[in-house]
């Protein structure tokens, strides 16, 4: 966080980032500004409650000016997220909660890369689903 000016926090698992997320694009979007908010998040961190609650308020807010990038590589720090949740359709699940979703393969930047760019269709909050598998690429894993 603090070797990058645009990096606001750094919040670990237990999805505090996106209640800031949230805060941080209401404020913004009170303050009438063309600025976005990026969260990232893991399939993981999902689990925990607040989470549900920061996506119910952006849903209701119409915070279209936030962007959650769920990194949806299917593994949890202490196991595999099937293990605890089953294997949850997350496209279905945050679309019950007000969000548009888009999906991409979370390995191919140009793919990645374009679905980010693309503009926000609707008064939601917008999540971009990127499956990715964990170590992929790095021989020793």
């Amino acid at each position: 966080m603090r070797d990058c000016e645009w990096i606001e926090a750094t919040t670990g698992s237990l999805g505090h980032g996106l209640s800031m997320g949230v805060g941080m694009a209401m404020a913004f979007q009170t303050n009438k500004s063309q600025a976005k908010v990026y969260v990232m998040l893991g399939d993981g961190e999902c689990e925990e409650g607040n989470i549900w609650e920061a996506a119910m308020l952006a849903a209701a807010q119409g915070l279209s000016n936030l962007i959650v990038i769920l990194d949806s590589n299917k593994i949890q720090k202490m196991d595999f997220v099937d293990k605890t949740i089953g294997e949850p359709d997350w496209r279905k699940k945050w679309s019950a909660f007000g969000w548009d979703v888009d999906e991409t393969d979370g390995h191919n930047m140009e793919e990645f890369a374009s679905v980010l760019k693309q503009p926000t269709k609707n008064a939601k909050p917008r999540i971009i689903i990127a499956h990715t598998i964990k170590g992929k690429g790095v021989s020793i894993i």
